[in-house]
């Protein structure tokens, strides 16, 4: 009886930064639903707070996620992040409400810059 040695899989390896992520991912777009069903009158209120996650639910997967359909350049999945996140950030803005809109923005930004010097290294 012949057995084949068990497979050999490197450990994922799942930081403090890599969770922070994916909890801003979330909060993102949640932040998103919430505002198109609150900064809109009806019928837009349905149409943005369902499209908004959804347009960034698809960005995220298309470029920026672990496991990403399209493999871009490094700066193209600066620019999406920048995007889904400065997007949420602008709506808790225009919601009014300004510390919320800071806090989750330089959150954002340093987990991404900590990220990115990761990317590069």
């Amino acid at each position: 009886m012949v057995t084949s040695a068990p497979e050999q899989h490197s450990p994922v390896k799942v930081g403090v930064n890599d969770v922070l992520r994916f909890v801003l991912e979330l909060f993102a777009i949640v932040s998103l639903g919430i505002w198109g069903f609150l900064a809109w009158p009806l019928p837009w209120n349905i149409v943005v707070g369902i499209g908004a996650p959804v347009v960034a639910i698809l960005l995220w997967a298309l470029f920026r996620s672990p496991k990403a359909v399209l493999h871009v350049d490094p700066f193209v999945k600066a620019i999406v992040e920048i995007v889904v996140m400065g997007s949420a950030a602008f709506a808790w803005w225009n919601l009014g409400q300004p510390i919320v809109a800071i806090v989750f923005a330089v959150v954002a930004t340093v987990s991404g810059v900590v990220n990115g010097r990761r990317e590069f290294a």
